[in-house]
């Protein structure tokens, strides 16, 4: 099992030690780096600018938005990427969720199955460079005809050669479906929230997708990157106090109240009486009672805290429930100093 150092994306300001953790993480033995976005900074440029001090880590989006970009665009991303770092980059795509879509990107959230099938058709059109891209849509048509067209638009290749048509998709997904669909278009599954136990459910989603008919994968050479925290400490009680906080703006504040993701992932993991308490206390504005009503199993379900030891001997559990990748954070030098012999093995 390999792993992949998380730097998210950024709060008010670029994170002070950035570069120096992205080439402490290729020293540890590091597999990839990935950058995230949300509503500010953006996934790309801090790959190419501290990932130009690496040489041999992957460089991955964890994940770019469907709707920031469109789908050559974010093909144009990639392949620049690629080409800047000799063939390390990991192309990571996710639909975001409606308040984002249409709140800062102003598009519609509607289909995001559909959408996420045709975005990743179009990229991989301009990744081969075999043909002039087109796309009958309906959500990305190109050349595009409809309103106000001037009707002069016309199929075009990348003036640019990519240095990889093969260049790694993986999709971030949190529901069956969405899961059973990376299975079935993508090369590796960003998995947030992963719980071990609950494998075998995982399991038959991907399954789902890997038997469609024209599936691109088999379990074999499917990437399973799952975000976790792995914490080494000798306090495992403060660094789970610490995490109820995360977890309970995640699960009672990120998204709609009738729409959040995440919540829906921990429903499924049998938190629906939890769930429901942590919403209703996040949105009155009791945010220490909503930190203090997650429980320690939510946070343990998917991290692992403790010392050294219990860390080494909580990792198998994962690579046995299929995990090929940890993505974890790792907040400053300290932190990397303790993970690295785990990462070496």
């Amino acid at each position: 099992m390999k792993f992949g150092l998380q730097l998210g994306y950024w709060m008010a300001a670029p994170p002070a030690n950035a570069g120096e953790m992205v080439t402490a993480a290729e020293e540890a033995g590091f597999d990839a780096v990935f950058a995230a976005e949300s509503w500010g900074s953006d996934a790309f440029g801090p790959l190419a600018w501290w990932g130009s001090r690496t040489s041999r880590v992957r460089l991955g989006t964890s994940v770019v938005q469907l709707s920031a970009r469109t789908p050559t665009s974010t093909a144009m991303h990639a392949l620049t990427l690629d080409h800047l770092s000799g063939g390390r980059a990991v192309l990571g795509l996710g639909v975001s969720g409606p308040q984002v879509v249409e709140g800062w990107y102003g598009q519609p959230f509607a289909k995001p199955l559909q959408r996420t099938r045709e975005y990743v058709d179009i990229v991989r059109q301009v990744l081969a460079r075999e043909a002039p891209v087109t796309s009958a849509g309906p959500h990305y048509p190109l050349p595009y005809t409809g309103p106000g067209a001037s009707g002069l638009g016309k199929p075009l290749k990348p003036i640019t050669h990519p240095l990889r048509a093969d260049l790694p998709i993986w999709l971030g997904a949190e529901g069956p479906k969405n899961v059973a669909l990376t299975a079935e278009i993508a090369d590796g599954w960003l998995a947030i929230y992963y719980a071990p136990r609950l494998a075998g459910m995982y399991n038959e989603w991907l399954d789902e997708g890997f038997a469609r008919a024209g599936a691109r994968r088999s379990r074999a050479d499917f990437e399973i990157a799952a975000s976790c925290q792995v914490v080494v400490t000798d306090d495992a009680a403060a660094e789970i106090e610490r995490m109820r906080w995360v977890m309970s703006l995640y699960i009672g504040g990120m998204g709609a109240p009738e729409l959040n993701f995440h919540a829906h992932v921990y429903r499924r993991m049998g938190y629906d009486r939890e769930v429901d308490e942590i919403t209703e206390l996040f949105r009155a504005g009791k945010k220490a009672e909503a930190a203090a009503a997650v429980p320690d199993e939510m946070i343990l379900d998917t991290a692992i805290i403790g010392d050294e030891d219990h860390v080494r001997a909580q990792l198998p559990v994962w690579e046995k429930a299929g995990v090929t990748m940890l993505l974890i954070g790792v907040p400053d030098l300290e932190s990397m100093r303790r993970i690295a012999p785990l990462v070496q093995g």
